[in-house]
């Protein structure tokens, strides 16, 4: 996708700015962030420079920056630096890039859960809830405290001035399991609730200390099973804003609503959403299904009119690049635009009316995949017990070596293509990721159906048995 002057889309990308700034005061969603997962293929700065103009031209006026490991640290910090990690430099390219586009800027440190990419490293496992796992940061240890405080304190320094952090905070898994854990939560009255709290309270106190005009954000899920007197009695809704996030495409809306009104009796000034555009579907999903994020922010949209104006601040649109530090990459970053386009519109304009729907095609280039029309013959007359035993009607031979021979040459090209695109976007070992998870398989899986049918169609004479 080409963003320069010389693409044919340029008109209608200025003229989808000026009718998406008409529409923005209509949006229940006054802050529209689309969310970038750096823990995966993350992408090149100069492809950056291609989509944020994008993301405003639909509808985003923010970015929500999950660096983990592509952020510059530096000092004792410095082993957490992926290979490709971005400079400092780069950073600062990042935030003018936002800022050119009209789009503010939210970084993410994980504080809790999620640290795997810290926690990993054999100079800070001491520093794990449970000792196998990775995941969780031990609350008990003023190390843990140390750590975290100094993680935000470098982001920050390259994100000067930035209204919000997201300090995340979700799926803590295995709190309360750690050996220390255990001998507090026997003493009375603590509770794995109160363990919670007091870490996240410990963190945001840190953050709202040292950068009085920052606010803390934190996904809300670690919330929701807290007593209302138990979080109203904390100073945790005096410190942080919480993002409810739901991904899925048929919400409990009854369920929402009581949710906002809990955290707002809580004493919370303000809340947000999360939904998401790829990423939530499946751990090594490729293909983005693009109707069901569009069905999960038509609930969004339901959640908000369905609860006082002005209590959600804003709505998150995740795209998550991999489930955890340790998993496979899901969709790629480009193959969620679609998706993003489609989800950014709706939640300007409330619906996918057709009009809408044309107008992002139009702007998007999009068309429908190609279905593979030899597949009922193959997996009908070729299946993997007539393959291990060379046997096939020679008539059906003429349906499928044609077809996959095209397949073939066309794959393969394809791949080609796909490898040097890639290689434009993303780092090398991104590219190698996904080339061997998704493109090499099916390209050997053709390969090896094109052998098989060469020996079906000319069997040997000398064996004597029956197939």
């Amino acid at each position: 996708m080409c963003l320069n002057q010389k693409c044919p889309e340029k008109r209608f990308f200025s003229y989808m700015t000026s009718k998406n700034s008409e529409m923005s005061g209509s949006s229940p969603f006054k802050m529209r962030l689309v969310h970038l997962d750096l823990k995966g293929a993350p992408p090149k700065v100069c492809y950056l420079s291609e989509i944020f103009p994008l993301f405003r031209a639909l509808g985003a006026n923010g970015v929500l920056i999950e660096y983990e490991d592509m952020f510059p640290y530096e000092g004792h910090l410095r082993l957490l630096r992926a290979k490709h990690a971005y400079s400092p430099s780069e950073i600062k390219e990042i935030l003018h890039l936002a800022t050119l586009n009209e789009l503010e800027v939210i970084p993410l440190v994980q504080t809790f859960g999620h640290m795997e990419f810290v926690l990993k490293h054999e100079a800070l496992a001491h520093l794990r809830e449970v000792a196998r796992f990775p995941n969780t940061l031990n609350p008990h240890k003023e190390e843990s405290l140390a750590l975290v405080r100094a993680m935000i304190d470098q982001v920050m320094e390259l994100h000067p001035g930035a209204r919000w952090l997201h300090v995340g905070c979700d799926e803590v898994y295995y709190l309360g399991e750690g050996e220390t854990s255990r001998q507090w939560l026997q003493q009375e009255p603590n509770s794995k609730a109160e363990l919670c709290l007091s870490h996240m309270e410990a963190v945001a106190s840190h953050v709202r200390a040292r950068y009085p005009t920052t606010t803390p954000l934190m996904w809300d899920d670690m919330l929701r099973d807290i007593p209302e007197d138990q979080l109203s009695g904390s100073r945790v809704p005096q410190l942080v804003e919480p993002v409810l996030w739901d991904y899925g495409a048929d919400l409990d809306l009854h369920g929402k609503a009581l949710l906002v009104e809990k955290y707002w009796k809580s004493g919370f000034s303000w809340l947000w959403a999360a939904s998401a555009f790829k990423g939530a579907t499946g751990v090594n999903q490729s293909l983005t299904p693009i109707d069901h994020h569009l069905r999960n922010h038509l609930q969004w949209l339901q959640v908000a009119g369905s609860v006082p104006a002005d209590t959600l601040r804003g709505i998150i649109l995740t795209g998550w690049q991999r489930y955890d530090h340790f998993s496979v990459l899901c969709e790629l970053l480009p193959v969620g635009i679609p998706s993003l386009a489609v989800c950014l519109q709706v939640l300007l304009h409330g619906d996918f009316a057709e009009n809408v729907k044309a107008r992002v095609e139009n702007f998007l280039g999009i068309s429908s995949l190609e279905e593979m029309s030899f597949r009922r013959y193959v997996t009908g007359w070729f299946s993997p017990y007539h393959r291990r035993r060379k046997l096939i009607h020679p008539v059906m031979i003429e349906h499928i070596q044609p077809q996959a021979l095209s397949l073939l040459a066309r794959w393969s090209a394809l791949a080609g293509e796909l490898e040097a695109a890639l290689q434009r976007v993303f780092y090398p070992d991104t590219v190698e990721e996904w080339l061997e998870e998704n493109v090499h398989p099916s390209l050997r899986r053709l390969q090896a159906l094109l052998q098989d049918l060469g020996e079906a169609a000319c069997p040997r004479q000398d064996s004597g048995q029956d197939p």
